[in-house]
């Protein structure tokens, strides 16, 4: 971390400072709530700061503590206007932990411990161990809740359960009527829920005023289980609704979990068992606010060979669905699908079309698609990025036609088995795939994302991680990456330039004000002390620099009224 100095008589020149831009358009709020960064799925994160030449010269920032306990299969996620106004990184762990780290240096702002996870050998299967904390979870931003689920047991693993948590985000408190407990409020018709054979894989989602949840089964397809959608509502946790598939398995296990289109949830299932009529499985399916599944073929799309993949376990249910529009297009409302069959499929989101042909289908992976895949915009198309061929990133595009078809373009190794996601200084403009190496060469690699030619190489000695899982994704804000492995989250940060002050005043009362100008949206937080030998670590935490104008900062010491001479100090993060 570096700075800058500035006292209330004399400017001093001083050392360039670190990287941390925005995720958001300038003067936005940067907010990672949910798995990938939208209902959709899209896994876009939109930040000025990652420019080709920038994230080039992706670093690691060493001084980055991010020390947690447990292994990590979940995304982090990210909030600003945290306790004293700092920004928090939230990670969770199959030990049943939950963190909210600073985002600037990785120290801890509050921990919790939810219960006990159960030890894989008290499982009927399964391959997680222990098994806590799965899913992605999901953060209301009205009420400032964080929602996850836990596998827990009071008594060594005898008894599991699975319960929904609610806790304040800013605190780690519980919320009151939380936790839920699956177990024991979750019915689907005449089928209970059983936490011993159901595991929660997939990413939360809220919407509207619902909390939905997603469950699966186990590693090994044991014992008897469903696809589940759970729903609670968020101001009445004792009222949960609940689907869950007709047949035995058919599990929702992507770690997408549940995607939306901003009113409806959608969920992909796996492979049934036993069924000689579709039951739910190797499905997309929509469901209308509650969960509740009309039943009506415009509501679900499942392969007309759906019997096949059931036997051969080649099922729909490993990467989630990803909602996309694509103007230009006929229709023009989509979901794509990836298989465990290797292929990409589009879907008409108006219509699903029950059991029936796709609008379009291609092979284009030899391994099965079990990650979470992305999709964004350029002015080449619309792109779909995903992990296949075992440990490669391939891109396609959805064609400007009617129906719109699938096109190969790029494919590129990653080195691992991560899932993708995307940074843009606009939206459109400057896109970059990245893809982690996990349980491979462990490193983040940056790909143009029209042509799959690498930006960045995945650095040197000090970018090498550990930890890593095959499904796990990273996120992007504020010019820095975060990736959440097990027993440690990681922060890499670009590039930029020293700050150059302007407008120093002082204002009528004696109040100091100073700005300065550098990248669009980055964060700053400004230190000061009346004794510039203090070691740093003495100054006083003032706040963060407001961003007035696109790249133009400004921060007001109220406080600093009076004749006593004052220093500042403006870091990055």
């Amino acid at each position: 971390m570096k700075r800058s100095f500035v006292s209330r008589r004399v400017v001093v020149a001083s050392l360039a400072l670190a990287a941390w831009c925005a995720a958001v358009p300038a003067k936005g709020v940067v907010n990672v709530t949910e798995h990938h960064n939208h209902d959709t799925r899209d896994g876009l994160y939109i930040d000025p700061a990652f420019t080709p030449a920038a994230a080039a010269a992706l670093k690691r920032d060493t001084n980055f503590n991010g020390a947690i306990v447990g292994n990590v299969y979940a995304q982090p996620l990210y909030l600003e206007g945290g306790p004293g106004g700092r920004a928090m990184v939230i990670a969770v762990t199959e030990s049943d932990n939950v963190y909210a780290l600073d985002a600037a240096n990785g120290s801890v702002i509050w921990q919790r411990n939810v219960g006990a996870p159960v030890p894989l050998s008290k499982l009927p299967c399964g391959d997680i161990d222990p098994l806590g904390i799965t899913g992605t979870p999901v953060v209301d931003l009205p009420s400032r809740t964080l929602f996850f689920d836990a596998m827990t047991t009071p008594d060594g693993g005898a008894t599991k359960q699975h319960l929904i948590f609610a806790l304040n985000v800013d605190t780690g408190t519980n919320l009151t009527g939380w936790p839920v407990n699956v177990n024991s409020n979750a019915m689907s018709g005449g089928t209970n829920f059983t936490s011993a054979t159901q595991n929660e894989r997939g990413a939360l989602a809220v919407l509207g005023t619902n909390l939905y949840v997603p469950y699966g089964g186990h590693y090994g397809d044991c014992g008897t289980y469903h696809g589940w959608i759970v729903g609670v509502p968020l101001n009445n946790p004792s009222n949960v609704m609940a689907w869950a598939t007709t047949a035995n398995a058919g599990g929702a296990w992507s770690p997408g979990g549940v995607a939306s289109d901003g009113v409806n949830p959608f969920i992909a299932t796996g492979n049934t068992m036993g069924a000689s009529t579709w039951s739910g499985g190797e499905a997309i399916i929509r469901f209308q606010p509650g969960p509740v599944f009309s039943g009506l073929t415009n509501d679900y799309w499942a392969p007309t060979n759906w019997p096949a993949l059931d036997g051969g376990d080649t099922d729909l249910g490993g990467s989630g669905p990803l909602i996309v529009d694509v103007p230009g297009t006929t229709p023009s409302k989509l979901v794509v699908a990836l298989g465990k069959d290797g292929n990409a499929y589009l879907l008409n989101r108006t219509n699903l079309s029950g059991v029936s042909v796709p609008l379009a289908q291609a092979h284009l992976s030899s391994s099965t698609i079990i990650q979470a895949g992305a999709t964004y915009r350029t002015g080449q198309g619309t792109y779909v990025v995903f992990c296949g061929n075992s440990t490669s990133l391939i891109a396609f595009r959805i064609t400007l036609t009617a129906p719109p078809t699938i096109s190969g373009v790029w494919t590129n190794s990653q080195n691992g088995r991560g899932s993708p996601f995307v940074t843009s200084t606009d939206g459109t403009n400057n896109a970059i795939v990245w893809g982690i190496g996990s349980e491979g060469d462990q490193r983040l690699h940056g790909f143009n994302a029209d042509t799959g030619a690498v930006v960045f190489n995945g650095g040197g000695a000090n970018e090498l991680m550990a930890g890593t899982r095959r499904f796990n994704t990273a996120i992007a804000a504020r010019g820095r990456i975060y990736v959440a492995n097990d027993n440690k989250v990681y922060a890499f940060t670009v590039p930029v330039a020293p700050i150059l002050l302007t407008n120093l005043a002082l204002l009528p009362g004696g109040a100091f004000q100073f700005g300065f100008t550098n990248t669009p949206g980055m964060s700053f937080t400004v230190y000061d002390t009346t004794n510039p030998a203090l070691a740093f670590t003495n100054w006083t935490r003032l706040g963060a620099a407001a961003e007035i104008a696109s790249g133009q900062f400004q921060f007001t010491d109220s406080a600093g009224a009076g004749n006593q001479e004052r220093f500042y100090r403006v870091t990055s993060p």
